[in-house]
């Protein structure tokens, strides 16, 4: 059996902890948004313009013609390219919080530190979505890229499925990690295995269902954040009557019987859900819940602005060395994800 990342003291850091980077996948898909792909390209130069004073921003693209066009579109967004870089790794589509490397890192006996990729098994949500073969490939390419270590764990598995505290603590989802249309053969107790082996974790929890127009069976990112190793913010839905009040309801009951991995409460924050959001007869995932952690800034996706600065302020209060960035995600969603779909971060390698 070859050694696995927890056996060799690596570990998945919080997204909060500093940055090198981000990774973005470059829309080019236009079946993700039909009808409404010409506004997607310029809001993912919105989130180059915020991101790229603070940390590098690292960008797969096709190849050499396919990165002059992004550079027009950042170019005619006015958007500084001095802290951008290309990577040519083609992909099926945008959405690198789960077809993305995943990096975890170690600490040496020699006291330096190193930094590997794990490499999850990516099948476009159960199949949705063929062909998804180039995305399976983007982290094992990038490690190849980057002179880094990779590690193939050989199960299905999505970033955008689990959140970390950095202190030992997962949660995810059980609508998701235990849907026969992801890992059929493994029971609850071998994915929490395979989540403590991979990712360095000891205590995993898990809420129950996603909100409704989530294609991702139920990604915890549209649901419950950490925001620091004590404290959550989780959706709310005060209407009765809305579909995602009855399971919200329920999430936010098991968190409150929580306990972290040194069996304390969590502090837990609500956050509203923004009004329903619908485009062509379909229920839209909006949620307040998939904003991104940059080393300066924390992308909020804004759907509904009578809530939006609710949000806003929840989450500065959250994050106060941080400036909360709410950016108009009514187009971006179509694609049935916001900013943390779209974002891998790659974290900073500790001084030592």
């Amino acid at each position: 059996m070859a050694p696995t990342p927890a056996s060799l003291g690596f570990r998945m850091p919080p997204e909060w902890a500093p940055h090198r980077g981000t990774f973005l996948s470059w829309p080019h898909k236009e079946a993700s948004w039909p009808g409404k792909f010409a506004p997607v390209p310029p809001i993912f130069a919105e989130m180059v313009r915020w991101l790229a004073p603070g940390e590098q921003v690292h960008v797969n693209v096709a190849d050499g013609d396919m990165e002059q066009a992004v550079r027009a579109v950042l170019r005619a967004a006015r958007v500084s390219e001095l802290n951008v870089y290309f990577h040519h790794v083609p992909t099926n589509d945008a959405w690198c919080r789960d077809h993305g490397p995943v990096f975890v890192q170690r600490q040496r006996p020699d006291g330096a530190w190193e930094e590997a990729i794990v490499d999850w098994g990516y099948n476009a949500w159960g199949g949705k979505y063929p062909p998804y073969d180039l995305d399976d490939q983007v982290p094992a390419r990038l490690g190849e890229e980057l002179g880094l270590r990779v590690f193939h764990p050989g199960i299905v598995m999505e970033g955008g499925a689990l959140d970390v505290n950095g202190r030992g603590t997962l949660l995810t989802t059980e609508s998701c990690l235990l849907n026969p249309n992801r890992n059929p053969h493994l029971s609850r107790a071998q994915i929490e295995q395979y989540l403590r082996d991979y990712l360095g974790v000891t205590h995993i929890l898990w809420l129950g269902d996603g909100i409704e127009g989530d294609d991702t069976d139920g990604h915890v990112d549209d649901l419950t954040r950490f925001t620091d190793p004590h404290t959550v913010v989780t959706m709310v839905e005060d209407d009765p009557r809305d579909a995602n009040h009855e399971p919200l309801r329920e999430n936010l009951a098991r968190l409150r019987e929580m306990r972290d991995q040194d069996g304390e409460p969590f502090r837990i924050v609500t956050l509203p859900m923004p009004r329903g959001l619908w485009h062509e007869g379909q229920r839209l995932p909006a949620s307040y819940a998939n904003f991104y952690i940059g080393n300066e800034v924390v992308l909020l996706p804004a759907y509904d602005p009578e809530r939006d600065g609710v949000a806003r302020e929840t989450l500065q209060r959250c994050f106060p060395g941080r400036r909360v960035v709410p950016i108009d995600c009514t187009d971006l969603v179509w694609g049935l994800g916001a900013f943390h779909c779209v974002t891998q971060q790659w974290p900073a390698l500790p001084a030592g």
